[in-house]
């Protein structure tokens, strides 16, 4: 017997290292763990595991145990790389005994970091020709270091299919909310993250464009169009209708909600309704057309085309694939 000991359910192995940051770690068994099916079933095992099982020290004034080594990353469906004090003066090859660990991940395994663990994902070779993200502080070494990956700061997270990074450790949360959303559908993440008390999105949808932190808030907001807005995603809505909402003109509506989102209010419009779809497809019973009408595509047709573009499959396919799990 191996170190998971559920069948069927999808094995999620957390490597952790000396001085790691502790926060990390509880986002990743906190939010897997709150997933369950319909029936009540949880849907992940998560493990912690270290190249050398025991006493793992951590940023804060405690250390945890880790009772699994290494071995446990050949076993996993998902491998998380959370971040450690050493990403803070990382080195372009990585330890050998660390190195050697990574290499018993199966092919086809998916792999994400957290914060600062890009550096490990990069440095096992895994980030070479993929974009990828990291904490905005620590951009400026990350692309010394790796060249060959293209790096964008200016993200939460960013979903490269088999490998994933986020940014900074809350973009963590946004991160593992995404993989149960790949993984099980928007009704589950959703479910996860109302136990949590976090969004289910951050502004920005899936690719969670916002612009690095400043110091100084903006003096203006474009909250309140943005809420009426998700109020009201089934009737057509126009630029001109939302700035009047925040008595702005179009022109600084649009740069301000760029600012705040990170996305144009077309792209984000798209995003709240694609996501609105896909609460009524896993949700309702409701034929298509009208799912399309409920979430604002107008038509069958350009639901289909959006759904499409943004996860490679027809609104019948998502349907069948989530519908009651």
């Amino acid at each position: 017997m191996g170190a998971f000991t559920q069948p069927g359910r999808h094995r999620v192995a957390v490597l952790v290292r000396p001085r790691l940051l502790p926060l990390e770690l509880g986002i990743v068994h906190q939010l897997f763990g709150q997933a369950t099916s319909a029936r009540g079933d949880r849907l992940y095992e998560v493990l912690t595991c270290a190249v050398e099982p025991g006493e793992v020290s951590t940023t804060g004034d405690f250390a945890i145990h880790v009772a699994n080594g290494p071995e446990a990353l050949a076993e996993a469906d998902t491998v998380i790389v959370p971040a450690a004090e050493a990403d803070y003066s990382p080195a372009a090859k990585l330890p050998a005994p660390l190195a050697q660990a990574l290499r018993r991940i199966r092919r086809g395994t998916r792999v994400a970091s957290i914060c600062t663990g890009a550096f490990v994902l990069a440095g096992a070779g895994l980030l070479d020709g993929r974009r990828a993200t990291t904490h905005w502080k620590s951009a400026p070494l990350f692309r010394a270091l790796f060249p060959k990956v293209r790096l964008d700061e200016n993200v939460l997270y960013v979903d490269e299919g088999e490998v994933l990074t986020s940014a900074g450790e809350a973009s963590g949360i946004d991160l593992c909310l995404h993989m149960i959303r790949c993984d099980h559908g928007a009704s589950v993440a959703n479910e996860v993250a109302r136990g949590t008390v976090v969004p289910p999105h951050r502004d920005g949808g899936q690719a969670q464009f916002i612009r690095r932190p400043v110091a100084e808030a903006a003096r203006s907001s474009t909250a309140k169009a943005r809420a009426w807005a998700l109020a009201h995603l089934g009737r057509p809505l126009t630029l001109r209708e939302l700035a009047a909402r925040e008595s702005m003109s179009v022109r600084n509506f649009t740069r301000r909600f760029r600012d705040e989102t990170g996305m144009s209010p077309a792209q984000w419009l798209t995003q709240r309704r694609l996501e609105r779809a896909r609460e009524l497809l896993e949700e309702s019973d409701l034929p298509v057309d009208r799912v399309a009408e409920e979430a604002g595509f107008g038509t069958a047709g350009s639901l289909r085309q959006h759904l499409h573009a943004c996860l490679g499959v027809s609104p019948t396919a998502y349907r069948r694939t989530f519908r009651g799990r």
